[in-house]
């Protein structure tokens, strides 16, 4: 039996995770939830019991033990504590960028590189929403066939933003100010996601490219990315363009995806089916859809593909690691 830490249970993906691991039966004999000063002492019923939020502090992780902890309070909370909870014998679960393309820290999605779970020092780290749903399908593709080449356009919901995102929404409908993002997002694509940086890509076009090249063990794979912040408050959806190293045949394409874990293939444009960010809600797949030929490369693939960002873009891949890294215990 094993003793969680749960850092930022108060936030948006903190109270998805905790929701999910009701959903689960883990060997777990103790859940210990901390956050910021400004949210301890809320209270919170889970598993049937309330719980009261615990402030984070420097010796939270020394004076007493934990065996794992999944952290999903941002970058600065990681990189200050994360070290401190490795280094008194705690795995670290990390949501947040901070350890994301760091040497030693695996950057898992557990359905496409679940074996370098193993080569953690203390610290594994969970990739952006976004790139997680892409490279299962890409993953399938790249054990098959090989990937050439990529290019992602991405789709994203505002909950990715956090809840300031789905408030920006909430009151550009009812014609108030925005506030988080740059421009109101009602009624408007933002090709704006972070910050933007001297080459002229933002943060989150840089970090889908750099961690898919880490999660597929490819680094030096040629792919480009353009992330829009659309006006749906939940799920994001993205086009991805494939160019593979040799042909196929678009049957094979859709069994192979099909059969692989987690992923679910809804494509049948006669009856108007494909995926779609309200029917994606509320579930850890990844859903594919609009597989189809690029006719202007010699091996082209166009994938259409959603998922619940917050669930399976964040929680439930956090919770995956945990899973495999009591079972490997």
């Amino acid at each position: 039996m094993y003793k969680l830490a749960i850092v930022g249970a108060t936030g948006l993906v903190g109270r998805t995770v905790l929701k999910i691991l009701e959903e689960k039966s883990l060997p777990i004999y103790e859940y210990v939830l901390f956050s910021s000063k400004k949210s301890a002492g809320k209270i919170i019923n889970f598993k049937n019991k309330d719980y009261v939020v615990r402030e984070l502090k420097e010796n939270s992780f020394v004076e007493e033990h934990f065996d794992y902890a999944i952290f999903s309070a941002g970058a600065s909370t990681s990189l200050k504590f994360s070290p401190i909870a490795s280094a008194n014998n705690c795995v670290v679960i990390d949501n947040s960028s901070a350890f994301r393309m760091s040497e030693d820290v695996p950057l898992v999605v557990p359905e496409v590189n679940s074996e370098d779970i193993k080569l953690n020092n203390g610290i594994i780290a969970n990739p952006n929403c976004s790139t997680i749903q892409a490279v299962l399908p890409l993953k399938c593709l790249d054990n098959k066939y090989k990937i050439k080449r990529i290019v992602y356009s991405t789709y994203q919901a505002v909950s990715g933003a956090g809840i300031n995102g789905i408030k920006d929404l909430e009151n550009g409908i009812k014609g108030l100010k925005n506030e988080k993002f740059p421009h109101p997002i009602f009624n408007n694509c933002l090709p704006h996601i972070d910050v933007f940086l001297e080459n002229g890509y933002t943060k989150e076009e840089e970090k889908m490219i750099n961690e898919t090249r880490k999660i597929l063990h490819i680094p030096d794979l040629p792919i480009t990315a353009t992330c829009v912040r659309v006006p749906v408050f939940n799920c994001h959806s993205e086009s991805i363009n494939v160019e593979l190293c040799n042909d196929f045949n678009l049957k094979d394409v859709i069994e192979e995806l099909n059969a692989f874990q987690n992923i679910k293939v809804q494509d049948d444009i006669n009856k108007n089916i494909y995926p779609l960010a309200t029917n994606c809600s509320g579930f850890d797949e990844v859903f594919v859809g609009r597989i189809r030929r690029d006719n202007s490369v010699k091996f082209g693939l166009n994938l259409w593909v959603v998922a619940d960002n917050i669930r399976k873009g964040a929680a439930t891949n956090a919770i995956q690691i945990l899973e495999k890294l009591i079972l490997n215990n």
